[in-house]
């Protein structure tokens, strides 16, 4: 375990030139985020500030990292998810000279050490993936708060954390919500969680997805992203839902939904994305079939009641498989949790693509010029903030033009039509 007093503290340096392969392969997949990077390196728009990063350790976020220093920041990182750490990326970028405080697998007590070592930095800025960064920075490290110039939320179930206290008007800083860009869940939530769950899956159990009953819970954009790829490769997917609205979406998209009370019986294979606490419960473990396999793709361990699994269980088998153990139930059945339950895009695969994160990080980091800019000269309203048009409008241009694709422009007589009221039937 590689460690220099607080310096940083990663599993092994030694790991350093394998995970330089794997950044530098990432980078090829990301043209918007690179040509940010090169704008930063020479115009230096963080020159003197300290960016502190609680996200997942990948190649994708090596590569942002590697722009905010090239903008001129002090950065620092620790991971957002104990299993999602890539040991070789975190010691790449300590090769680098960025501090990483990350370990694959890392318990408890060293999670929150890292997210500490992280905010004893005093960081200026910050960027969260789950809003756990932030909920320190009010309570333990409230004094630190007023220095923040502002934090950015990258995934949907912080920004529901933040909104939340917001509106009881707890909120003590101004935060981002990078998650709602459409650069972001447009793309990243569906496309990216769509190929990723599956890929986690797959990687786990090596199941036959075609012809299986795979129930989808929750129809958000990353519900719908699983939903899709499942279907592509033969499964019969069935979503459950609370948001009327959003069922009736699954349903004119040509899928069956039901309460999870009446999937829990017929699913082979069950995924989680709602961003809420015990979607699958005892009373839908009851049901299920011998050798169902369950998955959670929300940010945290709580969307498949695993209390309650382990209570019904008369032995846990350990390693069934890397990411998969077996609950022996006393009624004769196995259930089969995978990756503990945790974020199983990344716990048992490798996270999203690089090319789908090219655009998110993109945003990440012109959010945060955004914000170092505008909170320097005055201090941010203390809100969620959307991400401007401007900016969004500005990665899907960059990401069309890597792409090779031109687009229409409208010309001065659609503009001025648009802009008119008198011109009708």
């Amino acid at each position: 375990m590689g460690s220099n007093g607080r310096g940083y503290h990663i599993a092994d340096r030694g790991l350093a030139k394998r995970g330089l392969n794997r950044v530098d392969w990432a980078d090829q997949s990301m043209p918007v985020l690179r040509q940010v990077r090169d704008e930063f390196a020479r115009a230096r728009p963080l020159q003197g500030i300290t960016v502190g990063a609680c996200l997942h350790v990948t190649a994708e976020t090596a590569n942002l990292m590697r722009a905010f220093r090239a903008a001129g920041a002090k950065v620092l990182l620790c991971a957002s998810n104990p299993l999602s750490t890539q040991d070789d990326t975190a010691a790449a970028l300590v090769r680098e000279g960025i501090p990483v405080f990350a370990i694959h697998g890392e318990g408890h007590k060293t999670y929150y050490d890292h997210l500490r070592a992280v905010l004893d930095a005093r960081p200026d800025v910050t960027l969260d993936d789950g809003a756990d960064l932030v909920s320190l920075l009010h309570t333990e490290y409230a004094e630190s708060s007023q220095r923040v110039i502002a934090s950015m939320e990258e995934t949907t179930t912080g920004v529901i954390r933040l909104r939340a206290m917001a509106a009881d008007g707890m909120l003590k800083i101004p935060v981002v919500a990078v998650n709602d860009a459409a650069t972001k869940h447009l793309f990243d939530n569906r496309y990216g969680t769509g190929q990723s769950t599956i890929d986690g899956i797959l990687r786990a159990t090596s199941v036959l997805l075609a012809g299986k009953n795979l129930v989808v819970a929750g129809y958000g954009w990353c519900g719908k992203g699983v939903a899709s790829r499942a279907r592509g490769m033969g499964a019969n997917v069935i979503v459950t839902e609370v948001d009327p609205i959003k069922a009736l979406e699954a349903a004119m998209d040509g899928l069956r939904v039901m309460p999870m009370s009446e999937a829990a019986a017929v699913g082979d294979i069950f995924v989680t994305l709602t961003g809420d606490a015990h979607v699958i419960r005892k009373e839908h473990l009851a049901r299920m079939k011998d050798g169902a396999l369950l998955a959670n793709s929300g940010h945290f361990d709580v969307e498949i009641d695993i209390k309650a699994l382990r209570a019904m269980a008369k032995k846990v088998l350990r390693n069934v498989r890397p990411s998969v153990e077996g609950y022996a139930l006393k009624d004769g059945r196995t259930l089969y949790l995978l990756a503990q339950g945790r974020l199983v895009n990344l716990a048992a695969a490798e996270g999203h693509p690089p090319a789908v994160m090219d655009m998110s990080f993109a945003t990440q980091a012109l959010m945060t010029q955004w914000a170092a800019k505008n909170g320097r000269k005055k201090r941010l309203e203390v809100k969620v903030h959307d991400v401007p048009k401007a900016i969004e409008d500005r990665v899907a241009t960059l990401k069309l033009a890597s792409m090779s694709i031109k687009i229409d422009r409208l010309t001065a007589e659609q503009e001025q039509y648009l802009r008119s009221w008198d011109q009708g039937t």
